[in-house]
């Protein structure tokens, strides 16, 4: 049976059954560099176990799809649709969050044997899908990507915590900075926003609709490390007049006098990062910073943050570079429904809609994002005072 996702893509089985293998390969690939004790520590409780990841994007696949489609299937062990649920009130009862790290049983290797089960069903439901399974196979890839991308951030965060500062990967590549920044005309008057339908996106991306762009200007790149040196240098995390009241008690709080993962040695910067600890390159944008910290540099250089809109109108614009493959980047906007907007039904509608609150819109994507996982429309989200992610800022101003 063929069937065409919404956008064209086709999910013939051969097609579906090769990018499904392939997606959870990379996963298992990402892993491979960690110990078995890399991989169950939980730093913090908004970061998750490498092990976690692995069987929480396995349960994924067993509950959406294995169970309700794949006739005679039975869960692997009854358990794991309890320690593996993450946010699913549909989907029953969970293990709390902030006790992922507790969980040393099932081993490594039981959540191995896991994914290698529940693979092998799909690879039986994948010979003949049903009619509604490429849609939901679809929406479970995705959901690893994004998966994917959670395993490196969280340990990064993890490895971080030991004093021996080890690297996840020992010649880890940085990005490449695409050199010199200017102030590029966005494109005003009447834009369309939102995905336009072709291939996938998440519900939250749509309906597209039309919204009113002021003239604004809009950085052709990212805030540079040496940039957030000089407000570093000129007091930046110590006025409180560039900071909202939130993200002021936020710093004095946790602290805050610099990017996460900078340390200062002697008379220099270090930064932590999936190659280890090595000097602040000063030519690369800045990562690891919360929104609180991009609201307040915005301000400290006369400038502001790009709505979302704006973000993603200029991001047609020929000389609009570092879209994505470095750091996702902070808008000043809050993660709200697009007008008409309406959640997948069923469980996999609590997938965005019940996050739109308390939450601000990243635009890219980062050089942990899977290749290939974005687009112009995507819309990323954290709190405010996130800072674990691979998040930079690119600025804004009014034309007016």
């Amino acid at each position: 049976m063929n069937v065409i996702l919404p956008g064209g893509r086709d999910t013939n089985p051969q097609a579906l059954s090769a990018r499904y293998r392939a997606v959870r390969a990379r996963t298992e690939a990402l892993a491979a560099p960690l110990s078995a004790e890399d991989q169950v520590v939980q730093s913090m409780p908004d970061a998750s176990p490498t092990k976690w990841h692995r069987a929480h994007t396995t349960w994924f696949f067993e509950t959406f799809l294995l169970l309700p489609l794949l006739p005679g299937y039975w869960r692997v062990r009854e358990e794991y649709g309890f320690l593996f649920n993450s946010y699913y009130e549909a989907a029953g009862p969970r293990h709390a969050r902030p006790q992922r790290g507790m969980l040393t049983r099932p081993s490594c290797s039981e959540v191995a044997d896991y994914r290698g089960a529940v693979d092998e069903a799909m690879d039986e439901l994948l010979r003949d899908p049903p009619q509604q399974a490429p849609v939901l196979v679809e929406l479970g890839l995705q959901h690893e990507e994004q998966h994917q991308e959670l395993l490196l951030t969280d340990i990064l965060h993890a490895l971080s915590t030991n004093p021996l500062r080890p690297a996840y990967e020992p010649g880890w590549r940085e990005p490449e900075p695409a050199g010199p920044v200017r102030m590029l005309d966005g494109p005003p008057g009447m834009a369309e926003i939102g995905h336009d339908g072709s291939g996938f996106a998440f519900d939250s991306e749509t309906p597209r609709h039309h919204a009113y762009l002021a003239p604004y200007r809009i950085a052709s790149g990212m805030v540079t490390n040496d940039e957030w040196l000089a407000f570093m240098e000129a007091g930046g995390y110590g006025e409180p007049l560039l900071w909202m009241s939130d993200g002021w008690a936020a710093r004095h709080a946790e602290g805050w006098e610099a990017p996460l993962y900078w340390e200062r040695r002697g008379d220099s910067w270090m930064q932590f990062g999936l190659g280890g600890l090595k000097p602040v390159d000063p030519a690369m944008p800045v990562r690891h910073i919360s929104w609180y910290e991009a609201d307040a540099f915005a301000r400290w250089a006369g400038r502001r943050l790009p709505t979302e809109e704006e973000w993603e109108a200029a991001g047609a614009l020929p000389a609009f570079a570092e879209a994505e493959g470095i750091a996702w980047q902070w808008t000043g906007s809050p993660y709200r429904p697009y007008p008409g907007f309406r959640p997948w039904p069923g469980a996999v509608g609590e997938y965005n809609g019940k996050f739109m609150i308390n939450q601000m819109v990243l635009r890219g994507g980062s050089q942990a994002t899977p290749p290939g996982h974005t687009r112009r429309s995507y819309r990323n989200f954290f709190p405010p005072g996130a800072r674990w992610q691979f998040s930079g800022v690119r600025l804004a101003e009014d034309a007016a």
